[in-house]
């Protein structure tokens, strides 16, 4: 019976949460990649090398960036799904970073970034620079920065109910829970309308992510 193993309740499981790896993976490593790589480069690239990288390099990273996302997302909320009788208070918190995440990257970094394009299309054809693409830069900057700043915390908790036994699970509490998740809607409101603040670096950016991290297992396992 073990040859068809895939085909039970239990196989089916695991497909989608390899489905899920493999995604998110692909989804979190080009989001490193945008932000350790590619805007370091763009800030000392000469002007016509960053614009055709806009032009040809951009739009295909954004097409596996975008998709991954929407196919990390889906597959974790089957999976949730399928789990709900085991859903915990680290995966509430890694599921809601996560899904912050994924609108993030539809809803403004997606968006911010075709305008971009466009507008580094229509100057290589001749034309004027869309007048909206100065103020979609930052935009679709600063929440990428913010999926940055979440990601360490996220991948944290989405790993921790299953691999760091039972403690945060037992000992953590609804007060704990609402203060993570007012501090994270705060984030998310700054990623919206605030300002990259010490996430203007690499290192800044970094750091944040692992402070978040600490700061956010410490309220969980101290309230």
């Amino acid at each position: 019976m073990d040859e068809i193993a895939l085909f039970t309740s239990y196989g089916l499981d695991y497909l989608f949460r390899w489905g899920h790896f493999l995604a998110g993976i692909t989804w979190v490593g080009i989001l490193y990649y945008f932000n350790f790589v590619q805007t370091e480069y763009f800030k000392e690239a000469e002007d016509e090398h960053r614009a055709g990288a806009i032009r040809k390099l951009v739009p295909r990273a954004l097409w596996w960036f975008r998709w991954s996302a929407m196919f990390t997302f889906l597959t974790g909320v089957a999976l949730l799904a399928f789990r709900h009788k085991g859903l915990s208070f680290d995966i509430t918190v890694g599921a809601t970073l996560g899904t912050l995440m994924f609108l993030n990257v539809w809803l403004i970094i997606w968006p911010n970034q075709k305008i971009i394009i466009a507008s580094a299309t229509q100057v290589a054809e001749g034309g004027e620079a869309l007048p909206e693409a100065a103020g979609a830069a930052p935009k679709a900057a600063l929440a990428s920065r913010t999926n940055t700043l979440f990601s360490a915390p996220m991948l944290f908790f989405m790993g921790s109910s299953a691999h760091l036994g039972n403690g945060l699970v037992t000992d953590a509490s609804t007060a704990a829970l609402a203060v993570i998740m007012l501090l994270i809607l705060a984030l998310e409101w700054n990623a919206i309308f605030g300002k990259q603040g010490p996430m203007v670096t690499v290192g800044g950016v970094i750091g944040s992510s692992f402070a978040l991290t600490v700061v956010l297992y410490g309220l969980m396992v101290a309230l």
